[in-house]
């Protein structure tokens, strides 16, 4: 759920009613004085002012701004080639994550978590650096990666669905119009005819 105070908040692109349903993939954006906060069994994560963030179910998505979680369910954030994670996902987590200015901070309040860097080489995306911020600790990196979120009409060539490409969709065209006339241009003989012998 989002709760929002009402001006200034907004959800995929519309204003933000007070208390909402989430879906995932949808898109929270605050403005400037505006604050939201996400509900989720186990989980709450407070939205600050002038922030972008994408709810991804277990994982938040965070574009530009800061987030602050507490969580007993292990609550993710992801900003560019970061990840945070809670080192215990059954412990009462609370850490702050912020984007500003191209520079990702991560304060760990309660609990200790990790960060896990993963390289921007597409090569080596699943290979990551692991480190951990303790408990009272902060820890700074630079955002090599920037734009946690991809929107869907920035997707680069190739990278979509091969089903929803024209090459795709212009042979199941044809394959539809072959059938049909096999079908129609067969004449008057039944596909199954009663005695087929």
């Amino acid at each position: 759920m989002l709760r929002s105070n009402g001006v200034g908040v907004f959800l995929n692109d519309n204003s933000a009613p007070a208390y909402t349903a989430l879906f995932r993939d949808d898109l929270i954006r605050t403005q400037k004085e505006a604050a939201a906060r996400i509900e989720a069994t186990g989980s709450t994560a407070d939205i600050g002012p002038e922030t972008i963030v994408q709810f991804d179910g277990d994982e938040l998505v965070l574009d530009h701004g800061t987030l602050s979680v507490n969580t007993s369910r292990g609550l993710k954030v992801r900003v560019g080639c970061l990840t945070i994670t809670p080192v215990n996902g059954s412990d009462w987590t609370h850490y702050d994550v912020s984007d500003l200015n191209g520079r990702v901070t991560i304060s760990a309040i309660k609990s200790d978590v990790y960060v896990d860097e993963r390289s921007r080489n597409n090569k080596d995306s699943k290979q990551s650096n692991r480190a951990i911020v303790r408990e009272t600790e902060q820890k700074s990196r630079e955002d090599k990666c920037g734009g946690a979120y991809l929107n869907p009409s920035d997707v680069p060539a190739g990278q979509g669905a091969i089903l929803n490409s024209t090459w795709a969709r212009w042979t199941a065209a044809g394959a539809v119009g072959a059938l049909t006339c096999w079908a129609v241009c067969r004449g008057d003989d039944p596909i199954s005819p009663k005695s087929p012998w």
